[in-house]
């Protein structure tokens, strides 16, 4: 049906899952202007604290389709269905049917992080990429792996910037003073030991960092670890990975940061601190961890899993499930001391990026929601 220009006037109503996620969030123009995303409600069960906590979603459930169809356009699913069994996702994608909503599904995860076996998750995708109107996927390799499994296609839209645009300009002046003021600051290479996602694997990429940084001129090794990692106490504690570390910084062969959960500057001003930055991951698919360093002009050293290198340059090694080769990873390493790339994206590339990103869902909705009529 072609739309009237009274029809395309009114801004496309959009349950998003969530909305509240930064990478929802610059999926909009920065003008504020184009489709209209319900704010996340109150996660069910969990009172909401100033961090504005979207999980569980609440949207994520078949009563709550049918008393808010009437107020959207398109339901589109990013993130937080880990804990639901493909039966539900079944109900909710059918509850969006037969009140004629749209469903869209951003495929960020084809291996979830958090899974050691995938079966759980794979059953998910099979409901979720049947299901859905629309499916989108951040990386070539992803679409092509979508259509081998389930002959959908899939439409490429890349990770939009993670940093905010002035918080990025921000740091990128502080790099180039720093780099101009000094010569003898260290190279520092970062590993992150963040919860320890069934994904990681730092006590295989950690001895060859200590090995390899150990032999460059001016190179440091900088491990930040949560303390509920490293803590004895802490729920996610690894007695054998905590020895490993502490025994390397005792050494001073590291420099050893325990924190907490960095707020985003804090996060920020961390990693524009790094030269390299280490992803220690065995399996996945996507990293907004990745697109972080790119706005801040931190390089990163990425595995061969998932599609790691199509979201951006970075440096590569192997490690995946069936195996992790060392001198891939000192190898990397040692290019980026020798090379110092900037790699980073720049704010006019984000800018521009960030246009056609929104632009790109806009359509998508508009096409779904004229489909539908």
């Amino acid at each position: 049906m072609t739309s009237t220009p009274l029809a395309r006037a009114r801004a496309t109503t959009v349950a998003s899952v969530p909305s509240g996620h930064v990478y929802v969030r610059h999926l909009a123009p920065e003008s504020g202007d184009g489709p209209v995303r319900l704010p996340d409600p109150p996660p069910l069960g969990v009172r909401r604290p100033p961090s504005q906590q979207w999980w569980p979603p609440a949207m994520l459930d078949e009563a709550w389709v049918d008393a808010h169809a009437h107020e959207i356009d398109v339901f589109h699913l990013h993130f937080g269905f880990d804990a639901l069994d493909p039966a539900r996702l079944d109900r909710i994608a059918s509850a969006l049917r037969r009140h004629g909503v749209p469903l869209v599904y951003t495929v960020h995860d084809l291996r979830n992080p958090h899974h050691t076996d995938r079966t759980a998750h794979d059953a998910q995708l099979d409901v979720l990429v049947a299901a859905a109107d629309a499916l989108v996927t951040l990386t070539p390799g992803a679409a092509a792996e979508i259509e081998r499994r389930w002959g959908r296609t899939a439409r490429v839209v890349p990770h939009p910037h993670v940093v905010p645009l002035a918080a990025m300009r921000a740091a990128r002046t502080a790099r180039d003073v720093r780099s101009r003021a000094r010569t003898d600051q260290p190279f520092r290479v970062g590993l992150h030991l963040k919860s320890l996602r069934a994904s990681m694997a730092p006590e295989l990429v950690l001895p060859t960092l200590v090995e390899t940084v150990a032999d460059l001129p001016g190179a440091v090794l900088q491990v930040n670890a949560h303390r509920d990692v490293l803590g004895s106490d802490g729920p996610r504690h690894d007695a054998d990975l905590a020895r490993l570390v502490r025994g390397y910084a005792d050494a001073g062969r590291l420099e050893l940061r325990v924190h907490d959960y960095l707020s985003d500057d804090d996060l920020h001003a961390y990693l524009g601190g790094l030269d390299l930055s280490v992803l220690p991951y065995r399996f996945g698919t996507h990293s907004g961890w990745l697109e972080a360093c790119r706005d801040l002009g931190t390089t990163v050293v990425a595995p061969s899993c998932g599609y790691f290198a199509e979201q951006g340059p970075v440096l590569g090694y192997r490690l995946d499930e069936d195996g992790y080769d060392p001198e891939t990873l000192a190898a990397a390493v040692r290019r980026g001391h020798a090379e110092r790339p900037d790699w980073g994206a720049s704010v006019a590339q984000r800018r521009r990026q960030r246009a056609d990103v929104a632009a790109a869902h806009d359509d998508l909705y508009r096409r779904l929601v004229e489909e539908a009529r």
